[in-house]
C-alpha cells in the first residue's frame, strides 16, 4: 500500500519482538508514532495495566483473541499512525490461526494500512498464509516488515520529489562559447587535464563563484602577481600530469613576502621533480588568501559511469574526502529541487542546516552550483571528469577555491546522458501581432504559467481536447503535462507578452510515441480568445517538423466529429481520416516516412 508518511505505529504479543521492530525502523529512517492522550487514554482500558504505555504496543503475552481485534481497531484507525505493523510471536495460549482468522476482516477494515509479521515460521505457517491470502503484506521477520514500510515511504517521497515543479530562476545564461572556445583549444594543445587558470575560467563561464586565480610561468611572474594581488597569498603548482596537488605539497598557504614566496616555489619544484621526475612543470598559480573560517569544505563534480553515462556528485569535501566517503550521486540534468533532493541525502546537509554558532549555509547558493555544473555536462560532451575540491560554503554564499577538469575529443554528444535534457535548439521565434512568440519544449518551471493557461480555456474548447468538460486539474496532472521525459514525449508551448509584459501560454501542442517509435499520438489546444490567427497551424508544423526529423513514421489522433475547425486543420496539413472505433470520432493519421 502506498504511505502518506513515515509514522510507524507497532502492536505486539511479544516485548523483545517490539524492540528489534524499533531498532530497525530507527535505523532505516521510520519514525515511531507518537501515541496520543486519547488514544493511550482507550489503551488503558482494553489492555492490562502492564502494559508498555508506548509505541511498541505491547499487548502482552497471554492476549486473547478479543484483546487482538480491539486493539488493531483502534490502532488502525489511529490519527497519529500513517501505517501499523502487527507483530505475533506464538504462544501456547491461543492458536495463531484463530488470531489470524479474527483479526483478517479487522485489518482489511482499517483505515491505516496494515502489515504483519508472524514469528515462528512453520508453527504460523497457516496464519501468515491466510493474511497474506487476504492482500495484507505478511513478513517473517519484524526487520524485513519494517524494511519493506521504508522502501515504500521512500519511493513516494522520490515520486513527489520528481514532481517538485523548480524554481523559475532568471540567472545569468552561461557563456557557452567561452566554455567550447577552453575545452577545444586545451584538447587541440594535446591537453588532458585542464590547468588552474583554464579550470576557473571555466567555472566562472557558469556562473560558479571563483577566487581570483593568476597563472604564473616562472618564480618571478608568481611574484609578480602575488605583488597585484596582494599578501598574503596561496602558491600552487601547475601540471597537467599532477592530478592531487597535496602529493606532492605543491600547495603553499598563508605565503606573506616576496622571498617566502620563491622559496616555497623552489620547493615545490623540487619535490615535484623527486616525487614525479616525469611530470611536466607549467608554472604556478597564485591566488589571495581566502578568510572564511567557519565555512563547509564540500565536493562537487561529476564522473561517466560506464552504464549510465554522466553523473553528477555531491557531498563532504576536503584533503580525506576518499577516507570520510560521505557523497551522493545523481544524474543529469538537475533542476533546483532535484539539487535540493542530492544535497539532502548526505551526512553533511545536516551540518549545513546550522547548529550552535554555525549559521546554516546558503542552500540556493549550493543548488546553484549543482544545476549550473549540469549544465556544464548537457553543453561541454569533452568533460570527463570534473572535482571541485574543496567549494566552501557558509552563509555568505559559496567559492570554489580548487578544481581539476579531466577532457577528451566528444563522441557520442548527447547521447552519452541517461536522461534526455531540455532540448533547447528546438526553440524558435516568430512574429506575433506587434511583438514576437517564442515557441518551445515545454519544461518543469512551466507548471504556474500552463495552470493559468488552461484555466483561460471556454469548456468547450476543453471537450473538444480532451473529452471532458472538468475545469479542475489535479497537482499531479498538471506535474505530469509539464515534466515529460522528452525522450517519448513532447510537448511544444507558444509564450507571447501578456498584458503586463510577461510571458503567458497561448497554445500548446503534443505527442506521445510508442517505445518503437513507429507511432505519435497528438493533441492540439490554442487559448479560446485567439482562435482563428493561425497559432494552431504553426504548432501543429513544428510538431510534424520535430516528429520527421526524429524518424517517426506516423502522426496520429482521434478527433470528436463535431470538431470541425480540428478536422480543417488536419485535413489542410494533409491528415488522412477515416471513422473512428467510436461513431463518435474521426481517427485522422499523417504518414511522415
Amino acid at each position: 500500500p502506498r504511505f502518506a508518511g513515515d509514522r510507524l505505529l507497532i502492536v505486539t504479543n511479544g516485548g523483545g519482538a517490539g524492540v528489534l521492530a524499533a531498532d530497525a525502523a530507527a535505523l532505516g529512517g521510520a519514525r515511531l508514532a507518537e501515541l496520543s492522550d486519547a488514544t493511550l487514554a482507550k489503551l488503558d482500558a482494553l489492555l492490562p495495566r502492564t502494559w508498555s504505555r508506548a509505541n511498541p504496543v505491547d499487548l502482552v503475552g497471554d492476549a486473547p483473541v478479543e484483546r487482538y481485534v480491539e486493539a488493531l481497531k483502534l490502532l488502525g484507525d489511529a490519527d497519529e499512525a500513517d501505517a501499523v505493523l502487527f507483530i505475533h510471536a506464538p504462544s501456547a495460549i491461543v492458536p495463531a490461526d484463530a488470531i489470524a482468522e479474527a483479526c483478517v476482516p479487522v485489518v482489511k477494515a482499517a483505515r491505516r494500512p496494515v502489515l504483519s509479521c508472524w514469528l515462528g515460521a512453520a508453527t504460523v505457517e497457516g496464519a501468515w498464509r491466510r493474511f497474506a491470502q487476504a492482500g495484507i503484506p505478511s513478513y517473517h521477520t519484524p526487520e524485513e516488515a519494517v524494511r519493506a514500510f521504508v522502501h515504500s515511504v521512500t519511493y513516494r517521497r522520490n515520486q513527489e520529489q520528481l514532481l517538485q515543479a523548480p524554481t523559475s530562476r532568471v540567472d545569468a545564461a552561461p557563456d557557452r562559447a567561452r566554455a567550447r572556445g577552453l575545452v577545444r583549444a586545451a584538447l587541440a594543445a594535446g591537453q588532458q587535464w585542464l590547468n588552474e587558470v583554464q579550470v576557473h575560467a571555466l567555472l566562472a563561464a557558469y556562473g560558479i563563484p571563483v577566487v581570483d586565480t593568476r597563472g604564473s610561468a616562472s618564480i618571478d611572474a608568481a611574484r609578480a602577481a602575488a605583488d597585484a594581488i596582494g599578501y598574503p597569498v596561496a602558491l600552487k603548482i601547475v601540471s597537467p600530469d599532477i592530478a592531487h596537488k597535496s602529493d606532492v605539497r605543491g600547495v603553499a598557504l598563508d605565503v606573506d613576502s616576496a622571498d617566502e614566496l620563491r622559496a616555497a616555489a623552489i620547493a615545490m619544484l623540487r619535490r615535484a621533480r623527486q616525487v614525479h621526475p616525469e611530470a611536466r612543470l607549467e608554472g604556478f598559480s597564485v591566488q589571495p588568501m581566502v578568510r572564511r573560517p567557519l565555512a563547509f569544505e564540500l565536493i562537487v563534480g561529476m564522473a561517466v559511469d560506464p552504464q549510465f553515462g554522466p553523473v553528477i556528485v555531491f557531498g563532504q569535501g576536503g584533503t580525506a574526502v576518499e577516507i570520510i566517503g560521505d557523497r551522493a550521486v545523481a544524474l543529469p540534468p538537475l533542476n533546483t529541487a532535484l539539487a535540493a533532493e542530492l544535497v539532502s541525502r548526505t551526512r553533511i546537509a545536516r551540518l549545513l542546516a546550522g547548529y550552535r554558532d554555525r549559521l546554516p549555509a546558503d542552500a540556493d547558493a549550493i543548488c546553484r552550483v549543482l544545476v549550473a555544473l549540469s549544465q556544464m555536462v548537457i553543453d561541454l560532451p569533452e568533460l570527463v571528469e570534473l572535482d571541485i575540491n574543496p567549494l566552501l560554503a557558509d552563509h555568505q554564499g559559496v567559492l570554489a577555491l580548487d578544481a581539476r577538469v579531466r577532457v577528451q575529443k566528444a563522441e557520442a554528444g548527447e547521447a552519452r546522458l541517461a536522461i534526455r535534457p531540455y532540448p533547447r535548439e528546438l526553440e524558435e521565434t516568430f512574429a506575433w501581432g506587434d511583438g514576437e512568440m517564442l515557441l518551445r519544449p515545454i519544461r518543469p518551471d512551466d507548471e504556474p504559467r500552463h495552470l493559468a493557461f488552461l484555466q483561460k480555456l471556454d469548456p468547450e474548447d476543453i471537450r473538444m481536447c480532451i473529452f471532458s468538460t472538468r475545469r479542475e486539474i489535479a497537482r499531479s496532472e498538471l506535474a505530469r503535462l509539464t515534466q515529460i521525459d522528452y525522450e517519448r514525449e513532447m510537448a511544444f508551448i507558444a509564450l507571447a507578452p501578456g498584458a503586463d509584459g510577461a510571458p503567458e501560454t497561448i497554445g500548446t501542442v503534443r505527442a506521445v510515441t510508442d517505445a518503437d517509435n513507429r507511432r505519435a499520438e497528438f493533441g492540439i489546444i490554442v487559448r479560446s480568445d485567439l482562435k482563428g490567427r493561425g497559432l494552431g497551424v504553426l504548432l501543429m508544423k513544428k510538431l510534424i517538423r520535430y516528429c520527421r526529423e526524429r524518424g517517426t513514421a506516423e502522426i496520429v489522433g482521434d478527433v470528436l466529429r463535431e470538431n470541425s475547425a480540428m478536422l480543417r486543420l488536419a485535413h489542410a496539413l494533409g491528415f488522412e481520416s477515416q471513422p473512428g472505433e467510436d461513431p463518435g470520432f474521426v481517427h485522422v493519421r499523417l504518414a511522415l516516412a
